[in-house]
């Protein structure tokens, strides 16, 4: 089973064989009661030519089962940080907001952007008892108690794989024109790539060799294996695949120091595209574009397959497995959907969460849009593209209830579901399984933290300011009460693991 001596491991171990219960949420006559309500689902993606249509679907599918309607609310994913941190902070009237470990979850949560989902003394009372029986049917206890802060669940986490692995996902069949398939398969090491892009930008002058952006790149959380104890943007963390407990910063890390260097060197040589600090593409959609032979990724069974499909590059994608597969709180809270403390109707919005669990009707309409124009059914749960599958295409499976409810790609493997329970068995589980940083204390420092951080992260981590510049960043964090920062984490760290022993 796991490697590793947690004790919370065990309770973990239960995912990998815990069967997927499927039910229906019935509201009954007490659907009749309820006032009509229109919901707000705030997520990151690029609004697609047929979003309309497949919310009128949707809505049609909605009134019957909890009375209400929903607008869905696609933000870019470059630009969903800042305009989401400014609907937040204007306290804008919103429901569901996807959120997740690495988005800065535990800020928002500080913040009191989300509502505490399972507090009998809360206003809204235990929101998961009331409304969400299918999610506790569903979904393992450990994801709900992975993903606790301070006690109280602040959203509610996708059902899917639970291990992370880092790795790149490249164009194979530019590799093959290229001859580059042996070279592929023999990498093991980021340097290991150096002469592979080399060769790609002298034989294919006008693609991009390799494609960065802040968040995704060799020093994104899924491949330097670092554990932010609960949200990425707070600095402080112990790393995923080691066994010490000691809170450091990542300019503490000497692996984290040398790929600052190595891909300031790729970048150097112009394998990167000059863009990657500020781009506001996804990997995903610079892949679609046609002219990006690799993206780092957080790899997954089948993730090449899916990737190519949202990409419209079927069977033209492959991925690389670069790192041991890993887990930490961050993985059970690496996906969620979370309800806005400016809600008009909590109630109705934990009703919608609960049925992307349960419902294969409603999960599906939403990932993949209406069946016969955006995608065909081929047999059983294979479907391939529609006529109009170009039109809606959100490629977000991973954001929604239960992906366990999905159906499967023609191009990806029909035994996708099985390869996520193995790709689960033997990962390594990081020394804070299970914990998660309470920023309450100190919020006011991790909010200076995260506002130093935003200005160098995207620069360093992509290669494009010199590695030189983290003295500068380590300082100015210093300054900006980065000692109180670790000693809170620590302090926390510690009770934690001294209360599982």
């Amino acid at each position: 089973m796991f490697k590793g001596k947690n004790k919370i491991g065990k309770s973990f171990a239960v995912i990998l064989g815990a069967s997927m219960i499927v039910s229906t949420f019935s509201a009954g006559a007490a659907t009749s009661t309820l006032p009509e309500y229109k919901l707000s689902l705030y997520y990151p993606g690029s609004p697609a030519k047929d979003e309309a249509k497949v919310e009128a679907k949707i809505n049609e599918h909605l009134k019957g089962k909890i009375n209400a309607t929903i607008d869905l609310v696609p933000i870019d994913w470059g630009q969903w940080d800042s305009k989401m941190n400014l609907l937040k902070a204007s306290r804008e009237p919103m429901d569901i907001i996807f959120t997740a470990q690495w988005n800065g979850h535990a800020n928002d949560v500080a913040k009191q952007v989300f509502l505490a989902l399972d507090d009998p003394k809360g206003p809204n009372g235990n929101l998961i008892e009331k409304y969400g029986k299918d999610i506790t049917k569903s979904l393992d206890p450990a994801f709900l108690a992975g993903a606790k802060v301070n006690g109280h669940n602040y959203g509610i986490p996708t059902n899917k794989e639970l291990a992370a692995q880092g790795g790149v996902i490249y164009r194979k069949d530019i590799a093959d024109k290229l001859g580059l398939t042996a070279k592929l398969n023999a990498v093991k090491t980021v340097a290991d790539l150096d002469p592979i892009l080399a060769e790609v930008k002298a034989k294919q002058p006008g693609m991009t060799p390799l494609f960065l952006r802040d968040g995704d790149n060799f020093n994104a959380h899924y491949f330097i294996q670092h554990d932010f104890l609960g949200d990425t943007t707070i600095e402080g963390l112990i790393r995923k695949d080691g066994t010490s407990t000691k809170v450091i910063t990542r300019f503490d890390d000497k692996k984290y120091m040398d790929q600052l260097a190595l891909t300031r060197s790729f970048y150097k040589k112009n394998y990167i595209n000059k863009d990657a600090a500020t781009t506001q593409l996804s990997g995903q959609d610079a892949l679609k574009k046609g002219n990006v032979f690799m993206i780092t990724a957080s790899l997954k069974p089948g993730k090449d397959a899916e990737t190519a499909i949202a990409a419209g590059l079927a069977g033209k994608l492959k991925q690389i497995n670069m790192t041991e597969r890993t887990v930490s709180t961050g993985e059970t809270a690496g996906s969620m959907l979370g309800i806005s403390s400016t809600s008009k109707d909590p109630a109705r919005a934990m009703m919608f969460i609960n049925l992307l669990h349960s419902d294969k009707y409603l999960n599906n309409l939403l990932n993949f849009g209406i069946q016969g124009e955006h995608y065909l059914r081929t047999s059983g749960e294979i479907i391939k593209p529609g006529p109009s599958a170009a039109n809606y295409n959100p490629g977000a499976t991973w954001m929604f209830g239960n992906q366990f409810l999905n159906y499967v790609w023609d191009t990806e493997a029909s035994n996708k579901w099985a390869q996520f329970k193995n790709f689960n068995r033997g990962a390594k589980l990081s020394p804070a399984l299970g914990f998660t940083f309470d920023a309450q204390p100190v919020k006011s420092q991790t909010a200076s933290l995260v506002t130093v951080r935003k200005t160098y992260i995207a620069g360093l981590e992509t290669g494009s300011i010199d590695p030189s510049k983290a003295a500068e960043f380590k300082k100015k964090e210093e300054a900006n009460g980065l000692a109180k920062v670790l000693q809170e984490k620590q302090k926390q760290l510690d009770a934690f693991i001294a209360s599982k022993k």
